[in-house]
């Protein structure tokens, strides 16, 4: 983190550290060291004087000294941790005092630094402090987010008109237990789309039971469907319930059915039509009560015309359809998307989450993402461990061809996606620069003249871009 990171980071809001100092003297040298480091800091000379600042939630770092007029630093602690416990507080202590800083540390002081101490030591252990900070609150940020998001919008994220289509399609059919075929290339997040229709559905309350019709051997896949007695074949030493009678109330996920070995397809429509299935070694008849929902790579009925999928199976399952569109061709999507991912590996790997740059962002909105979603959350993983170069893409970023852009052979094109290799460089252009700005009052909650700070630009251009852009500042107020 630079100084100018530390002052005013492009894409967070930025930590100020309270210093707490009696000694004018040492107040003054440390303010100075840290502020010609890039921090704003809030000078104080006792904990009465301090204690409006530190209120819960706010962007801070403490930097307080153990012995003060009036109320000690170490008897402030346990006060600011039941009103903050995220927050950071570092103590500032004589050479005899060391013994007693530790004891406070294990009561949950952040760290601690013995007088006379340097201008860096001190820096970098406030610079250490801002960055857990920083993580703790975009974390927090992040979770009062979705915990304002309701039903299907707290899972499918996204805000361009595709992924709005998607959203409602699939709000409409959770509300019922018609069986569903999901489209979408790998990494599009298919099973994501079938758990929203269970859980946000009536039989949200039963068993989601997965298969891949492509992961199993073809001498396995029917006891995993339909279950076997003790005794059916060898090596069936007990009763074994299949994935159709284990989603009994619920809903059963047929991943890649493109693939299910044709005898198993007969067999699959007989218990769908006749509503109950026999276990391998039975004649007994069980009933089944379960939504099917299947996903594909292909789509079903061209497969069935070319005979490599049953035609009848494809009438009985393919009651309703949702078709996700790649990632390529909703491009506007991509930095919300990041960021949530961003701030979740940050918080899962216990890393403070790196501030991506205009050039960073440019090299995302390029990438042709043939592993769509899926990429995207692998590549926010490795740039929070650092493992990307600037360009934070393998490679370097490699512009798209217009093969990479297009959807692989068999898969529908997601209704009013766009293939980028038709757009003009102007509109590719603003495609960039809508994503841009829309990031920017994303994080700023709609406040213009911030975004216009972070952006670089005048506060009237800003309102400029916006009208010619048809964005309203409003909107992400909204959001916040």
């Amino acid at each position: 983190m630079t100084a100018a990171d530390a002052l005013n980071p492009a894409d967070s809001t930025p930590i100020r550290v309270l210093l707490v100092e009696d000694d004018e003297d040492v107040r003054l040298g440390s303010a100075q060291a840290l502020m010609l480091a890039g921090f704003d800091v809030i000078e104080c000379g006792s904990v009465e004087e301090a204690r409006p600042h530190a209120t819960a939630g706010a962007p801070l770092v403490v930097l307080c000294d153990v012995r003060l007029p009036g109320l000690s630093g170490l008897q402030w602690l346990p006060e600011l941790q039941a009103a903050d416990a995220q927050l950071p507080v570092i103590l500032v202590t004589g050479h005899g005092d060391i013994a007693m800083a530790v004891d406070a540390m294990r009561q949950g002081a952040w760290d601690f630094i013995a007088k006379p101490c340097s201008a860096d030591t001190l820096v970098a252990a406030v610079r250490r402090a801002a960055d857990k900070r920083r993580l703790s609150l975009q974390v927090e940020q992040l979770r009062a987010q979705l915990e304002g998001r309701r039903g299907v919008e707290a899972t499918l994220l996204g805000g361009s008109l595709l992924m709005e289509r998607v959203r409602a399609k699939v709000a409409a059919l959770a509300a019922t237990s018609a069986d569903v075929v999901i489209y979408g290339e790998t990494g599009t997040g298919k099973e994501l789309i079938a758990r929203c229709l269970h859980e946000q559905g009536p039989r949200r309350n039963a068993n989601f039971v997965a298969l891949n019709c492509g992961g199993l051997p073809e001498n396995l896949a029917e006891t995993e469907l339909f279950g076997h007695e003790a005794g059916a074949f060898t090596g069936a030493s007990k009763v074994r319930i299949g994935k159709l009678e284990h989603a009994k109330g619920g809903t059963l996920f047929l991943d890649e059915i493109e693939s299910m070995p044709m005898g198993l397809q007969v067999k699959l429509l007989r218990a769908l039509q006749e509503r109950s299935i026999e276990r391998l070694g039975s004649n007994v008849p069980r009933p089944i009560d379960c939504r099917v929902v299947a996903a594909a790579k292909e789509d079903l009925q061209r497969a069935s015309e070319r005979g490599t999928f049953r035609a009848d199976l494809y009438y009985r399952i393919g009651v309703a359809f949702i078709e996700l569109p790649p990632l390529r061709a909703r491009r506007e999507d991509i930095p919300l998307l990041f960021e949530h991912f961003t701030l979740q590996a940050a918080s899962r790997y216990h890393q403070s989450a790196p501030m991506v740059t205009p050039a960073q962002l440019a090299a995302l909105m390029a990438h042709p993402w043939p592993g769509n979603v899926r990429e995207l959350r692998n590549v926010a993983d490795r740039f929070v461990l650092g493992l990307l170069d600037d360009s934070l893409l393998p490679g370097g970023g490699v512009a798209p061809s217009a093969a990479a852009m297009a959807p692989p052979p068999g898969v529908p094109a997601a209704a009013g996606a766009e293939p980028a290799a038709t757009r003009t460089l102007p509109e590719q252009v603003e495609d960039f620069e809508r994503a841009v700005i829309t990031q920017a009052l994303r994080r700023h909650g709609g406040e213009i003249s911030a975004a216009a700070r972070t952006l670089g630009v005048p506060k009237q251009t800003l309102h400029d871009k916006l009208k010619r852009l048809n964005l309203s500042a409003a909107a992400f107020k909204a959001e916040g």
